[in-house]
């Protein structure tokens, strides 16, 4: 019985022992992903900021100037790329996103749409038709909005959508925010001439106007994120970010003025959620990561160990070895 019992033992001792890297190596890569339905909005604010009336082409101080970002999965999308893709083994996210601007009345200063498209684990872009920033087509290299799963501590490609270019993001070592440990990251944009929003305030101002007068736009900004390693998510943004509209007979006989600067910050409010949702999904990333396979490791190293113990107690220490030769018979004894 103890014999049986120990091979039994043996037996899942093994099946754990083997399970743990499986977990670890295999089922991580294809289990844990961005799902391709998710959606978000992110509010960000600039207090107090310079915004250019295009009325009168002239930079004033508000109050506020509000940023509201949407992120839309579309699966439809998702599901026609990975038709199209030939690797079925490979799952796609599109993301259709927009970054609204609006100034202290509520009005919209720009709004410009992108479509980013990405493994859903890796989160390495995904080269297809569609991919664009505010109607161009781009082809990103490096990521955006979001790190890989288990962010390393170095530097990284990110893709700046203004700029339309790729630089590195650089690790600036670890912090901790709000109680969450993090990697700070650091990316600056120097100042490079970018396109005109195609959507603008005011009626009849278009970038095929402006472009006509010679004025052209100008960005640089100093890009902050501090992610949470394991889910590769940021948990907090700023962005130290300056616009402006250099040269050309629209500005008159100034060389160049301020469209926007700001400091922009995440909202209050979405810091909390933000960090609230990142400790959740912590835990469901370090399931497959650490503690299935550690714990799985740990349970068949406990079950060999039991297995071995009733093999060793089922042989007591006085039974006789085996040797493999017949006992001699009793002779009879004759009176």
């Amino acid at each position: 019985m103890r014999r049986k019992a120990g091979l039994v033992l043996l037996a899942l001792a093994v099946f754990f022992a083997t399970t743990a890297p499986l977990l670890r190596w295999y089922a991580f890569p294809r289990l844990v992903k961005i799902p391709p339905g998710r959606y978000e909005t992110m509010v960000l604010e600039a207090k107090p900021a310079t915004l250019i009336d295009y009325g009168t082409m002239k930079a004033k101080k508000v109050p506020k100037v509000t940023i509201v970002q949407t992120l839309k999965g579309n699966v439809e999308a998702s599901e026609k790329i990975e038709r199209n893709d030939g690797d079925s083994s490979r799952d796609v996210v599109v993301w259709d996103t927009l970054s609204y601007v609006q100034g202290p009345d509520g009005k919209m200063v720009s709004k410009i749409p992108e479509r980013y498209i990405f493994d859903a684990h890796s989160q390495e872009p995904v080269h297809a038709t569609g991919e664009m920033v505010d109607g161009d087509p781009v082809r990103r290299e490096g990521i955006e909005f979001k790190w890989p799963f288990l962010t390393e501590k170095r530097d990284y490609e990110y893709f700046d959508a203004q700029a339309r270019v790729t630089k590195p993001i650089h690790y600036r070592g670890t912090r901790t925010f709000r109680g969450v440990e993090v990697y700070y990251f650091e990316q600056t944009i120097p100042w490079t001439k970018v396109p005109m929003p195609k959507t603008l305030p005011v009626k009849g101002i278009t970038p095929e106007s402006i472009a006509k007068t010679g004025t052209t736009r100008w960005y640089t900004t100093v890009r902050k994120f501090w992610i949470e390693p394991t889910t590769g998510a940021p948990v907090y943004g700023e962005e130290i970010h300056k616009e402006e509209l250099r040269g050309g007979t629209l500005l008159g006989d100034r060389d160049k003025v301020t469209a926007f600067s700001g400091h922009v910050k995440m909202r209050e409010d979405y810091i909390r959620h933000t960090v609230d949702l990142v400790k959740s999904q912590r835990v469901l990333v370090l399931l497959m990561t650490s503690y299935l396979p550690w714990g799985f490791l740990g349970l068949g190293v406990l079950l060999l160990a039991l297995a071995l113990w009733l093999e060793a107690r089922g042989r007591s220490p006085g039974d006789p070895e085996p040797t493999g030769e017949p006992e001699p018979r009793p002779q009879p004894v004759n009176a």
